[in-house]
């Protein structure tokens, strides 16, 4: 069941689902800031992906291949999609699990909150999921003609939030593949993260 909550003060409360006794805790940053923090060399490198491709197709063209009044505004789109990030990640967990999606007070950071033992497979799926509103806009952006600069204008900007803003997610997938076996599970406890081995 999903949910909507605005202004969450602790995610903590809403992952404290039944934690199982063959849970070990994966080392993660211990604060949303620290996590941040540490996964910024990924926005980094995103952000390197999106400069590189911008690059690219101006220098095969010759010519300006955006409207940076559309970059604006596709960066705006990509922003009031946020909210469809964060459903994104609630729709791979089961019906029957309770996912809160919400809006951290006093940040401008969406999550979608859940304490669901997950198998690995689909704990992945579930963090990368979002990368589509980057992906499918970035790859309209490199197929379009390069004089729609309105048009390609847009695509970059929805690309550019749709592939940099699941970089804490990625973080998570690397943490999970780092400390887990193909078979164990995986959840989120209050601030952490716990594999379940069988």
């Amino acid at each position: 069941m999903i949910r909507v909550q605005f202004n969450i003060d602790d995610i903590r409360e809403y992952q404290r689902g039944k934690l199982p006794e063959n849970a070990f805790k994966i080392k993660t940053p211990g604060s949303v800031d620290e996590m941040l923090k540490m996964a910024s060399p990924i926005a980094a490198v995103l952000c390197a992906v999106l400069i590189a491709t911008m690059f690219l197709k101006t220098m095969g063209s010759g010519m300006r291949v955006v409207n940076f009044m559309a970059v604006f505004g596709g960066f705006i789109i990509g922003l009031a999609l946020l909210a469809v990030h964060e459903w994104l990640h609630a729709i791979v967990y089961p019906k029957t699990a309770e996912v809160t999606i919400g809006k951290i007070k006093g940040k401008f950071v969406f999550v979608a909150l859940a304490s669901w033992p997950m198998g690995r497979s689909r704990f992945i799926l579930m963090s990368l999921l979002p990368f589509v509103l980057g992906i499918v806009p970035l790859a309209v952006f490199i197929l379009s003609p390069a004089g729609n600069t309105i048009w390609n204008g847009f695509m970059f900007g929805m690309a550019s939030m749709g592939m940099v803003s699941p970089y804490a997610d990625v973080y998570n997938v690397i943490s999970v593949l780092r400390h887990t076996k193909k078979n164990d599970k995986v959840m989120f406890y209050e601030d952490d993260l716990y594999r379940i081995s069988e």
